[in-house]
């Protein structure tokens, strides 16, 4: 049974960025469209205050895409840990891509962790 991004599974809030578009674009709204600006402000933080509230973690899938540009991943990740405690965000974050897996290097171990205001 196909999994939507909106079902709390176990201790996982699921979010596919498939559920938002196949060509994530530039950092902000005003560069462009499908920006990780909008990407964080109506998918990641919603999902996040939800996994958070419910004590879970927060698993976002990056496959299926046609690629990301750095400043996407920076805005969408980088960005939430500018907003929330980013000890709160590494304990709640998790990225997935089976695909491509240097993304998740890129958004764990660099965009969340040296997020600055």
């Amino acid at each position: 049974m196909p999994t939507d991004s909106n079902v709390l599974e176990g201790r996982t809030v699921l979010l596919r960025v498939l559920d938002f578009t196949v060509t994530p674009g530039p950092r902000h709204r005003h560069e462009g469209d499908f920006s990780g600006e909008q990407f964080r402000e109506e998918y990641v933080e919603p999902r996040y205050n939800e996994a958070r509230a419910a004590g879970k973690r927060l698993l976002v899938d990056l496959d299926g895409t046609a690629g990301y540009a750095s400043s996407f991943l920076e805005e969408a990740f980088g960005g939430l840990a500018r907003l929330y405690p980013i000890d709160d965000v590494r304990a709640t974050v998790r990225v997935k891509s089976d695909t491509r897996p240097w993304y998740v290097t890129e958004v764990m171990d660099e965009h969340i962790p040296e997020a600055r205001d």
